[in-house]
């Protein structure tokens, strides 16, 4: 439900949902403020993730970190982010602080993601926010905390790790498929927007609404949820080569757990220089995660 509840909101964010702004501004704040997202200031950030997708300088979700930031990180906090299942719980660390290399907040209407005329509405959703925070601990206080925990807290984390399993295979390749990202001249909407890739989530496709079409999401990020399959469909014949196909799922997507572990333990930083760049391996990182996950490796 918490799922369903950010894909509503998600079309409100790129106005997919009504025609009428105004609408999708009042739903979207009352649907991501229910799940603790801050709307305009999760909003604005992934329109500069659409609009700059594939972009290694000016992406905003799942970047890679150039080797120089990566260097700089001492050896806890490389095997902290990369180890599982922390990376799959970053999503409130990341409304938060950002990425690595980058500064500001979500809830900060001076933070750098956001120009002076966006302030006021960035105040607006962190106002909801901070509102509907206020409520779950007063529901805490009635309730009890154990309660909330079990109908709220435990949803909540679900749905985080699920939010985050999903987009980092979006953006992650795998064996088959290697990713590119790009700098300057070498970048355009078109090549970013072919750096997502589709999977396959065998009986979860429905019930999470079918996000798992994410190229032309990114390609035409106005078509509402439930037209991507459609649309889709429609697309393939016109991208040919330049769309990867998903690996076919079973009932249930275990192929999707090895992908996500195996990616997590060699797409560490990318190159500080090239225009056309892939992720590369830190070699003692990833022979320490080979040790806990080897069956993947």
């Amino acid at each position: 439900m918490f799922w369903a509840i950010f894909v509503l909101g998600h079309d409100c964010g790129h106005g997919s949902f009504s025609e009428s702004p105004l609408l999708n501004s009042f739903v979207g704040h009352i649907l991501h403020s229910s799940i603790l997202v801050p709307y305009n200031g999760w909003r604005i950030s992934h329109r500069t993730h659409h609009q700059n997708h594939g972009n290694v300088e000016h992406d905003e979700s799942w970047v890679p970190m150039p080797e120089k930031i990566y260097s700089k990180l001492d050896s806890s906090t490389r095997i902290l982010r990369f180890s599982l299942p922390l990376p799959m719980l970053a999503y409130p660390a990341y409304l938060w602080y950002r990425s690595p290399g980058k500064d500001g907040s979500h809830f900060n209407p001076y933070s750098s993601l956001f120009s002076p005329g966006e302030r006021k509405a960035v105040v607006i959703s962190t106002a909801c926010w901070t509102f509907m925070f206020g409520l779950l601990v007063y529901l805490s206080f009635v309730f009890g905390p154990i309660t909330m925990f079990k109908l709220y807290g435990v949803p909540y984390l679900i749905f985080v790790m699920w939010l985050d399993f999903v987009t980092y295979l979006h953006h992650h390749g795998d064996d088959e498929h290697k990713l590119p990202w790009y700098r300057g001249k070498e970048w355009n909407y078109l090549r970013g927007g072919l750096t997502t890739v589709d999977r396959d989530y065998g009986i979860f496709n429905n019930i999470h609404h079918d996000i798992g079409t994410h190229v032309i999401h990114h390609l035409f990020p106005q078509i509402p949820h439930y037209h991507l399959v459609e649309a889709t469909k429609a697309a393939k014949p016109v991208l040919g080569k330049y769309y990867r196909e998903p690996n076919k799922s079973g009932p249930i997507p275990v192929h999707l757990i090895k992908n996500l572990v195996k990616s997590i333990g060699e797409d560490h930083f990318v190159s500080d220089t090239g225009e056309i760049v892939y992720y590369e391996t830190d070699p003692q990182l990833k022979k320490f995660l080979a040790t806990k996950f080897e069956k993947y490796f």
